[in-house]
């Protein structure tokens, strides 16, 4: 824990390389954090999950007490913030002590809950997380525990088929955990750069009608005004002023994180953005979205696929509860 007091008794960082982490900012998007004492002022537990920058975990991490959305939960295998969900508390698979041993966090008395419950010795510590994981994501638990889950830490109810729940959970949490492998979902690019490439390809002679519809039809990429509006009814997503996602189902939508969908927490991350401090407008002020369109579009395609199929996974557990 970093005291405040410490911004006043010292008068400069120093850089430090390791400093530098890869971290979940928000709901599927990831930004590399310098984790030195200047720019976090409290530092919170995470050295318990991860006591180095390579080191590799996999958490829950769940909205916490007093929560005023819909209760949450999202894995992953690298350090949050504390706003990552609302009022982010984690639970990792391991934790490290004061040496840096690697300790598993479920506990043996906790373990022997479960395979005396269930009459089966082949149930491991990894096991009980997945499935763990997968309860998390039952409708009929969010629905039934919904006041207690903000109030206090959820707990743990035995379900029947011990050996479907953890599989369910392990699916979620490979999805969640691995969106940027998934496979892209196929969506269709409506895109009036794309038609003038087209375009291009036409004969010699026609060169130079292409040339002058360019200049006449597309504003210059820095004029390109960014959208980034979702169209929920018609599944479509407004990237620009010439650029447009179609063919969302309706099911990618479903998937929720709060008040959001995933596909919402990605277009609302990559907006340009406007800061009132004039030094930071000027000196900071570098990021544009047309440098990273290519990379969105892939993005909301693999997570386009990830909401399907985790909408998938809660449709087999409600038929099942």
């Amino acid at each position: 824990m970093i005291k405040r007091d410490k911004f006043r008794k010292e008068k400069e960082g120093k850089f430090l390389e390791e400093d530098v982490w890869l971290s979940n900012y928000r709901p599927y998007s990831k930004q590399f954090l310098y984790f030195g004492y200047i720019p976090i002022d409290l530092k919170g537990s995470f050295k318990e999950y991860f006591p180095n920058n390579s080191e590799k975990n996999k958490v829950i991490n769940f909205s916490g007490l007093s929560s005023s959305q819909d209760f949450q939960s999202l894995a992953t295998e690298t350090l949050t913030g504390l706003d990552f969900l609302e009022k982010t508390k984690s639970i990792g698979l391991y934790f490290f002590n004061d040496n840096g041993e690697k300790i598993d966090n479920i506990t043996d008395w906790g373990h022997k809950q479960f395979t005396d419950y269930y009459k089966d010795k082949k149930i491991k510590k990894e096991d009980i997380f997945n499935y763990t994981y997968a309860v998390l994501h039952n409708p009929a638990y969010r629905k039934k525990y919904e006041l207690n889950l903000k109030r206090e830490f959820p707990r743990l109810p035995f379900y029947k088929d011990f050996w479907q729940w953890a599989k369910w959970g392990k699916a979620l949490m490979d999805l969640h955990i691995n969106y940027e492998e998934a496979k892209p979902f196929k969506l269709n690019l409506s895109n009036s750069e794309a038609i003038i490439k087209e375009l291009k390809k036409a004969k010699q002679e026609e060169l130079s009608l292409v040339a002058e519809a360019k200049e006449l039809y597309l504003p210059p990429p820095s004029k390109i005004k960014v959208k980034l509006k979702a169209d929920k009814i018609l599944g479509e997503i407004e990237l620009d002023e010439n650029s447009v996602l179609k063919g969302i189902p309706k099911e990618a939508w479903e998937y929720k994180l709060g008040n959001r969908s995933a596909l919402e927490w990605i277009l609302d991350q990559y907006k340009e953005k406007k800061y009132s401090d004039p030094t930071v407008a000027e000196k900071f002020n570098t990021y544009r979205f047309a440098d990273y369109k290519e990379k969105v579009i892939d993005l909301l395609k693999r997570v386009t696929t990830v909401s399907v199929e985790t909408m998938k996974i809660i449709r087999e557990m409600e038929a099942e509860s």
